[in-house]
C-alpha cells in the first residue's frame, strides 16, 4: 500500500531551534513582506533632518548659490517600508522530521541545492502562525557560510537623511545650549 501525498501530506514542524542540522529538501515560491515603519521613529528623524535642510536652505540663499538641493523622498514614501523577499525552505532534519523555516532576503540561487547537508540557526517570529526565520545558514556540502539580510529601517531612510538627521540634531542642541546659557 502506498502512501498518498495528495490526501495524507507529511506532517511539517516547526521546530523552534536555535540549531537545525539535516539535508534541504526544496524551496517554495518566493513572495515580498513589507518592513513596518515605526510612525514616531520616522517622525523624529524627519523633523531633526528638516531642522538641518532649512539651515543649509538659509545659508544657500544667503550664498545665492540656490534653495537648495530637492525636496527629498515625501512622508507616503517613507512611510512605506521597503519590501523583501521570503522564500520558504523545507529541510529534513537528521531525526527524520519535515521542518519549514523562512529565509528573508536574498541568497545566491547556486548557494542551496536539494539534497545539501546543512546547519541552520533560526530564530522564532513575533507571530507565532509564521514558522521560524533563518539567521545563517552553514552549507556543510559546499563549506559556505550565508546570512540572508533583508533591508531594515535604517538602509529604508538612507545615509543622506541620517546623516541630515545627526546635523538637525546638532543644531538644535547648539541652539538650546546657547539659549540655556543665557
Amino acid at each position: 500500500m502506498t502512501w498518498d501525498r495528495e490526501l495524507f501530506p507529511e506532517p511539517v514542524s516547526h521546530r523552534p531551534g536555535p540549531i537545525i542540522n539535516g539535508h534541504v529538501i526544496g524551496f517554495d515560491g518566493g513572495y515580498s513582506r513589507e518592513v513596518k515603519v515605526g510612525q514616531p521613529i520616522l517622525m523624529a528623524v524627519l523633523a531633526a533632518a528638516t531642522v538641518s535642510r532649512l539651515v543649509v536652505r538659509a545659508v544657500l540663499s544667503v550664498l545665492r548659490a540656490g534653495t537648495g538641493a530637492g525636496a527629498g523622498r515625501k512622508w507616503k514614501e517613507l512611510r512605506k517600508g521597503p519590501e523583501y523577499l521570503v522564500t520558504t525552505m523545507r529541510l529534513r532534519a537528521t531525526d527524520g522530521v519535515l521542518c519549514v523555516m523562512e529565509i528573508h532576503g536574498h541568497l545566491p540561487q547556486s548557494a542551496l541545492e536539494p539534497r545539501d547537508h546543512v546547519q541552520v540557526t533560526v530564530r522564532r517570529q513575533k507571530d507565532p502562525d509564521l514558522p521560524p526565520r533563518v539567521e545563517r545558514i552553514v552549507n556543510l556540502t559546499t563549506a559556505q557560510l550565508l546570512t540572508p539580510h533583508p533591508p531594515n529601517l535604517w538602509s529604508h531612510l538612507g545615509p543622506a537623511l541620517l546623516a541630515q538627521a545627526v546635523l538637525g540634531l546638532l543644531v538644535f542642541g547648539t541652539v538650546a545650549a546657547c539659549v540655556a546659557i543665557t
